[in-house]
């Protein structure tokens, strides 16, 4: 036997005690053990080659998506507000619905063994930087969950969801088996993002696969085309966002509950970046909380720079501005505590903000 059967030999044991400590369904154990004396008589037979390849390519993602593998989910009120109030200020209605929504999945999981597999999916809508992503990360996080983000946007096709068969060269598993194995667990919180905002030409048919992703009577064997097997899904709770649901098809809204995403207000926004949004971008920029002082009066055009903005990502790329250069002037020895007032603002202000100032 050549050095390169060895190696490919040895490729296939450690596929076969992964196998086993994957936990397969039965049926697709069976097939799966076939497939591996198959890709162990190639090793043996040859040196490498593309049929090995494929074959050895399918069995890695058979054996590493997470069959029989689920976080423990936490259904604590208290502690999903305190989740909810530390990542986003204000909202207050739609934070009372999230709560309503876990309230509902904890009373039903003293009587049902999965109660999220019937549990509505919720549509947030809402404007860009109003707040969509980050509420169902906190949602995902208040229930102990892993979260991983499927874009929709500029899908075009359904293979991107669906993946592709085997046959095909290059083929690959869709966007939901390519989720899973990420996060490594089978009950994630799934954010299907911007379900709005698919390629025209591919709405229909993505629509369909998001009909068979939501409904509770189909996701419980979803099939992708790679993995060529039936993947529970009914532990998934999926979360979707839209900016509108004007091209959204009616059978997918069917299976959706919108939440509306209010727009942020001025004083809102203040608040935000003040609390929020300022202390994170220090921290994440290694500068100290004491060493930048903004003042008061500065807030007001430091949050409406260009005029009305519904969102918070233009405040946040600005106060993201005003630190870095904070940031160069520390570190060049200039100071080291920055005070912005009404006559150095222009210094510290992104250049499209000065100009209108």
């Amino acid at each position: 036997m050549t050095d390169m059967n060895s190696v490919l030999s040895q490729e296939v044991e450690g596929l076969k005690k992964r196998m086993v400590e994957a936990v397969l369904p039965p049926e697709l154990e069976q097939k799966v053990s076939l497939m591996l004396e198959r890709l162990l008589r190639i090793a043996q037979g040859s040196d490498y080659s593309l049929e090995y390849e494929r074959v050895a390519h399918y069995l890695d993602w058979i054996v590493s998506l997470p069959w029989d593998k689920r976080s423990k989910d936490t259904l604590d009120l208290i502690k999903t507000r305190q989740v909810l109030d530390k990542h986003h200020y204000g909202l207050e209605d739609v934070k009372k619905r999230i709560l309503e929504y876990l309230a509902v999945l904890k009373l039903k999981s003293e009587k049902e063994e999965n109660p999220f597999s019937r549990a509505p999916i919720l549509l947030l809508v809402g404007l860009v930087g109003t707040g969509k992503t980050t509420f169902a990360i906190s949602l995902a996080e208040a229930l102990g969950r892993k979260f991983v983000r499927v874009p929709l946007g500029g899908m075009g096709s359904a293979r991107d969801l669906r993946g592709q068969s085997r046959l095909h060269l290059e083929a690959e598993p869709g966007y939901i088996m390519k989720a899973l194995r990420r996060v490594q667990t089978k009950n994630p919180v799934v954010l299907l993002d911007e379900i709005d905002r698919v390629s025209t030409e591919a709405r229909e048919d993505v629509a369909g696969v998001l009909v068979e992703l939501l409904d509770p009577e189909q996701n419980s064997a979803f099939v992708d085309h790679y993995v060529d097997y039936p993947f529970d899904l009914s532990e998934v709770l999926f979360v979707a966002t839209a900016n509108n649901t004007g091209n959204i098809a009616t059978a997918v809204m069917d299976r959706l509950e919108p939440l509306s995403m209010p727009s942020y207000t001025d004083e809102e926004k203040i608040m935000i970046g003040k609390n929020y949004l300022l202390p994170r971008v220090l921290e994440e920029s290694g500068v100290d909380n004491d060493s930048l002082t903004i003042g008061e009066d500065l807030w007001p055009q430091i949050v409406r720079p260009l005029g009305y903005d519904a969102g918070i990502r233009t405040l946040q790329r600005t106060i993201k501005g005003i630190v870095r250069k904070t940031a160069v002037k520390i570190a060049e020895g200039q100071s080291e505590k920055i005070q912005v007032n009404s006559e150095n603002i222009k210094e510290f202000l992104p250049t499209y903000q000065t100009e209108i100032i």
